[in-house]
C-alpha cells in the first residue's frame, strides 16, 4: 500500500540555534566596520562608525538571521555614539569654543566607552553569542 504524499512527514530541518562560521565571520565584520568607519571620518569624531555596520546588515539581513541581529545592534550603537559626538561638536560651536571644557572629556570617556564595547562584541560575535551593547537607542528594529 503506498502512502499518499501528503502524510509524509519531511526531514527535520539542517537549522539550529548555532550559527555558522560564516555568520560568525560577517557579524564580526559587522562590529569591526565600525572602526573602519572612524578613521575614514575620523576628523569630525568619527560619525562614519555607522557606515560599516550598515552596509553589512542592508547586504546580509535577508540570507544570515545571527548577522541581521549582531548588525543591527552595532549600527543602532553605532547611530547612538554618532549622535552623542554630532551633539558634543554642536556644543563647542554653540558656546563658541567654551563647550571644550565639557565635550572633551565627555568626548574621550564615550570614544573609549566604544572602543572597549566593540571590541568586545566582536570577540562574542566570533564565539556565536548575541552580544547587546550598553546605552544603546534601538532605532533600527
Amino acid at each position: 500500500m503506498s502512502v499518499p504524499p501528503e502524510s509524509v512527514v519531511p526531514p527535520p530541518s539542517e537549522t539550529s540555534d548555532t550559527p555558522s562560521s560564516e555568520e560568525k565571520h560577517w557579524a564580526v565584520v559587522a562590529h569591526l566596520s565600525a572602526l573602519i568607519g572612524v578613521v575614514i571620518t575620523g576628523a569630525w569624531f568619527g560619525w562614519g562608525c555607522f557606515l560599516g555596520p550598515l552596509v553589512v546588515w542592508l547586504v546580509k539581513k535577508e540570507t544570515m538571521p545571527f548577522v541581521d541581529d549582531q548588525a543591527k545592534e552595532a549600527l543602532n550603537f553605532n547611530i547612538t555614539v554618532a549622535i552623542v559626538m554630532v551633539a558634543l561638536k554642536v556644543l563647542v560651536l554653540i558656546t563658541l569654543g567654551l563647550g571644550k571644557l565639557v565635550a572633551w572629556p565627555v568626548g574621550v570617556v564615550v570614544w573609549l566607552g566604544w572602543l572597549v564595547c566593540t571590541v568586545l562584541a566582536a570577540i562574542r560575535a566570533s564565539e556565536g553569542v548575541r552580544y547587546r551593547y550598553p546605552y544603546t537607542l534601538r532605532l533600527i528594529g
